[in-house]
C-alpha cells in the first residue's frame, strides 16, 4: 500500500471551486473506520458541476470528487466490515461534506457501505453507481404507489439517454412496462431500443410550456430533468399515477399548478438518493441484482482514466455523455 496517490480534489481557486489532481497521503484522510482501496468511481452530472467549477457542490474545501466508491477493505475498526469485504457507498454527502472516491484511497464510516452483490463485479457497480441506484429507488417508489401495472400503458422516462434514464428503461423493460423515452438525440433511439424503449417523445414537447391538465397519457414516469418537463409530465399522467422525481437537469424550479394533483390524484413523488435510509439501498441494491440485465448494463457503459475527468467533466454538462462512465481510480 503506498503512502501517496493522486486525487481529483476541489479547492478554491480565484475565490471560486475547481477541481486539480493533487497528490495525497494516507495519513490525510478523515479518521473514519473503515479504509477502503478505491477500484472504480463514477462520473455523474453533480461531478461534472463539481469538477469543472460550474456549480457550487462542495461545501467545504479542500474536498475530494466523486460520489460513488467501488473497492474493497483494507483495514477496519468496526466489526461489521473485514479487510478484504468488496463494497459500495453511494451518496451520504460525498464530493459535498465528506471525501469523495476521486483517489485511491478513502476512509469512510461503516454505516456507508453496502456489500457488493454476487451478481456484479466492482466495475459493474459503478456503472450502476449513483444514477442507477437513484433510478431503482424510483423504480420502488413508484411501485409502492402501487398503481402502474405492466400492459396498462405508456411509463415515461426523461433524460432518457443519461445514466438514470437508461437504467431506469432497462429495469421498467424487464419489469415488462411499455417504455417511451424522452430525448433530444434522435442518434440514441437505437442504444434506447436496445435497453427496452418501445416509443420516443423529442424532448422539446415536454419542456415548452402546456396547459395544466393535458390529455392523459403516462401510468408513471421517471423524471430527472425537472422543470417544465416535469411539470408536462404531471399535467399529462392518468388519473391515480405516479411521477418519481430525482434529479434537475433542466432546472430546479417547478412552474406548475396544483390541478392534476387535485383534479387527477397524480403523486409527484421525490426521491433522494444521497440520504435513503439503508432498508431503501438495500432494496434497490437487490432490485438491480435480480432486474437489471448485465449485458444491457454493460451496453451503456464505457470505462475512462482519471486523467480524463477534466473534459468529460465538461462532456457530461454539454449532454454528450450517453450511458454510464465508469471512472478507474488508478489511470
Amino acid at each position: 500500500m503506498t503512502e501517496t496517490f493522486t486525487a481529483m480534489v476541489i479547492d478554491a481557486v480565484d475565490g471560486k471551486p475547481k477541481g486539480s489532481f493533487q497528490e495525497l497521503s494516507i495519513s490525510s484522510l478523515p479518521d473514519y473506520d473503515v479504509l477502503v482501496e478505491i477500484a472504480y468511481s463514477t462520473l455523474n452530472y453533480k461531478d461534472g458541476l463539481a469538477v469543472s467549477g460550474k456549480g457550487r457542490i462542495a461545501r467545504r474545501m479542500p474536498m475530494v470528487g466523486g460520489i460513488d466508491i467501488a473497492g474493497t477493505v483494507v483495514e477496519s475498526r468496526s466489526p461489521d466490515w473485514q479487510p478484504g469485504d468488496k463494497i459500495i457507498v453511494n451518496g451520504w454527502g460525498l464530493s459535498e461534506t465528506e471525501w469523495g472516491g476521486y483517489g485511491r484511497y478513502q476512509r469512510v464510516k461503516p454505516e456507508w457501505l453496502i456489500r457488493l452483490p454476487d451478481a456484479f463485479s466492482l466495475q459493474q457497480a459503478m456503472a450502476i453507481g449513483t444514477a442507477g441506484y437513484t433510478a431503482a429507488l424510483c423504480v420502488d417508489a413508484l411501485e409502492k404507489w402501487g398503481t402502474m401495472r405492466p400492459g396498462h400503458g405508456e411509463v415515461l422516462v426523461t433524460g432518457a439517454a443519461g445514466g438514470v434514464g437508461s437504467v431506469a428503461i432497462a429495469l421498467l423493460a424487464a419489469l415488462g412496462h411499455t417504455v417511451t423515452a424522452s430525448t433530444g438525440r434522435p442518434e440514441t433511439h437505437d442504444y434506447l431500443a436496445a435497453l427496452g424503449a418501445s416509443g420516443f417523445i423529442d424532448r422539446t414537447a415536454l419542456s415548452e410550456k402546456g396547459g395544466p391538465l393535458q390529455k392523459e397519457r403516462w401510468i408513471g414516469g421517471v423524471d430527472s430533468v425537472g422543470s417544465t418537463t416535469l411539470v408536462n409530465a404531471l399535467a399529462q399522467t392518468v388519473r391515480g399515477g405516479a411521477i418519481a422525481a430525482c434529479g434537475l437537469a433542466g432546472g430546479a424550479d417547478l412552474p406548475g399548478t396544483v390541478l392534476p394533483h387535485i383534479l387527477r390524484s397524480v403523486a409527484l413523488i421525490g426521491v433522494d438518493s444521497v440520504g435513503a435510509p439503508i432498508v431503501q439501498r438495500l432494496s434497490a441494491w437487490a432490485r438491480l441484482a435480480r432486474d437489471l440485465d448485465t449485458a444491457k448494463l454493460d451496453s451503456m457503459t464505457t470505462v475512462e482514466p482519471m486523467s480524463n475527468l477534466p473534459q468529460l467533466s465538461e462532456d457530461i454538462l454539454a449532454g454528450r455523455i450517453r450511458g454510464r462512465i465508469v471512472i478507474d481510480v488508478a489511470r
